[in-house]
């Protein structure tokens, strides 16, 4: 018995298909392409990728208005009512506080801390901005600023 007549089309790798090379191959002429249109050309006449068939283009249907910066710093912006409510006399009022009282969330470059509301406790605030208002409304108040540099 021969052993290569066991093991006939038994391979590790499939053999690639080789198209257009002559009528004895089965795959020659057309090389499974069928006949005329879009898809039997070469080349230059496929469609770009963006192509939807004729359809108007999603990149053309979409409106285009304003301008994101990718580089622009992100603010996390808290008011003094915020600080009013959320604080005690005498806390110390950094990111890990105001983190912790959810009233910065997320990634952010900065935090400033602007001068809305009023503020009657001695807090000792620490960020990386401060509005004019804020900061004199919280010194005027027995409490201390402490800017981060970053």
């Amino acid at each position: 018995m021969d052993l290569k007549a066991v093991h006939v089309g038994v391979h590790r790798r499939k053999r690639r298909k080789r198209v257009g090379r002559g009528p004895g191959s089965g795959h020659g002429k057309t090389a499974t392409r069928g006949h005329k249109g879009q898809k039997s050309r070469a080349g230059t006449e496929k469609p770009h990728i963006l192509f939807e068939g004729g359809q108007m283009p999603l990149a053309r249907r979409i409106p285009k208005r304003g301008f994101h910066n990718r580089f622009a710093k992100v603010v996390a912006h808290v008011n003094l009512r915020d600080l009013e409510r959320c604080f005690s006399d005498g806390d110390r009022v950094d990111e890990a506080a105001l983190r912790a009282r959810r009233l910065v969330r997320g990634r952010f470059d900065y935090i400033k801390i602007l001068g809305d509301g009023t503020l009657t406790k001695r807090l000792t605030v620490v960020a990386h901005r401060f509005s004019k208002s804020a900061a004199e409304k919280i010194i005027a108040a027995g409490g201390s600023i402490e800017r981060i540099e970053a």
